[in-house]
């Protein structure tokens, strides 16, 4: 017997490029920059490894998206400094243990080092360990990755390439000026 799920997806334009967001029907299972088609194959390996047999659905109302949507829609105008929209993760312990860390030690305007991330998971010697699972968070902006920097203060290794980083990272500083100033 085979098991065949429905997977929904929406591309959104934003101020750092395309951002294509892939979801279920409990949450969201990936925010990749980029069209679909440029992450269709990947999507399909991804989804074979983690969730057996799927198909995708373009389907810009399903509620899922449209949460997403309008979430980051509110974070680029400046009306939201953190995500709300449920998120199905997969990865494996420890990359989990990194991503949450993400959302909970790194509030937005703030950066900190992977070796900050470490250190606050008592991991201290996982450095690159935690660069690692830095790297392949599934969630782009939703899971804050662009607020790591190296220890030396510089901008470091980022999915979405420095110079999306960077524009992030300024946005959120913009941001963090207008919040103090209400």
């Amino acid at each position: 017997m085979s098991y065949q799920t429905t997977l929904y997806y929406d591309v959104v334009d934003t101020p750092v490029g395309q951002l294509t967001i892939l979801a279920n029907d409990e949450g969201v299972l990936r925010v990749d920059y980029g069209s679909i088609e440029e992450h269709l194959a990947f999507y399909q390996n991804w989804t074979k490894k983690h969730l057996m047999k799927s198909s995708f659905k373009h389907q810009a109302d399903h509620c899922i998206i449209q949460q997403t949507t309008r979430e980051l829609r509110e974070y680029f105008k400046q009306e939201r400094d953190s995500f709300s929209v449920p998120l199905i993760c997969y990865g494996t312990p420890f990359q989990k243990r990194v991503w949450r860390a993400l959302l909970q030690l790194i509030p937005i305007g703030e950066t900190r080092s992977y070796k900050d991330i470490a250190i606050a998971l008592q991991a201290e010697k996982s450095v690159r360990a935690v660069g690692g699972a830095v790297n392949s968070n599934p969630f782009m902006i939703l899971v804050p990755c662009h607020r790591v920097i190296g220890s030396n203060g510089k901008l470091v290794g980022y999915a979405g390439g420095l110079e999306r980083k960077q524009k992030l990272l300024q946005h959120e500083s913009k941001h963090e000026l207008i919040k103090a100033n209400m």
